[in-house]
């Protein structure tokens, strides 16, 4: 089948939600291409939830681009979170354990407590994020011996936890239609 559609692949992502209506994940925030939503409509996988004014055309049929669907089938979340450098600055919401300043990913190091030259393991318990000058100014050695201290003791989060912290970084391109899953930039009434 072809459709033909006049937009870049970025312009009408759709927000996918678990069969529970709420997001598979905040950060990233689930997200599907155009294209991966027409297909999951067409083949029958989700409900449309709510819709962009864009419409794709094929010969046999029109359909207007989803901007949110709901999968038809409850996807499990894992009860634990997977240990990534992300998950560990997403746990520290980007943000150095040892200053207390904010940072982009990219400019986040990945930091042992107790270094790994002196027995430290790489586990949630022991890594946190970290700038480079503080890391610098760490070094090597164990806390009681630098220039630093550390802001709060690093533990596992929960699955909850870091959707929760991801809530906190809302993507660049939020459209109306999410509001009322997101929660993000949403007018509360007044009780």
């Amino acid at each position: 089948m072809r459709l033909t559609v006049n937009l870049a692949d970025k312009d009408c992502p759709a927000l996918v939600l678990n069969a529970d209506f709420r997001p598979l994940s905040y950060f990233p925030l689930s997200l599907w291409s155009w294209q991966e939503a027409v297909k999951a409509v067409v083949t029958d996988r989700v409900h449309v939830v709510s819709h962009y004014e864009q419409v794709v055309r094929s010969p046999s049929f029109e359909l207007r681009l989803p901007s949110v669907i709901s999968l038809k089938d409850y996807v499990s979340q894992a009860r634990r979170p997977a240990f990534t450098r992300f998950n560990v600055f997403l746990r520290d919401h980007f943000a150095c354990q040892y200053c207390g300043s904010g940072f982009p990913a990219q400019e986040l190091t990945f930091d042992h407590v107790v270094p790994r030259s002196l027995g430290g393991r790489t586990t949630w318990a022991n890594v946190v994020s970290a700038c480079a000058p503080c890391n610098l100014k760490k070094g090597g050695g164990l806390l009681r011996d630098s220039a630093v201290s550390l802001l709060r003791p690093p533990e596992a989060p929960s699955v909850w936890e870091l959707q929760e912290n991801g809530r906190a970084f809302p993507p660049n391109f939020l459209h109306e239609s999410w509001r009322d899953f997101l929660y993000w930039d949403t007018e509360l009434d007044e009780t």
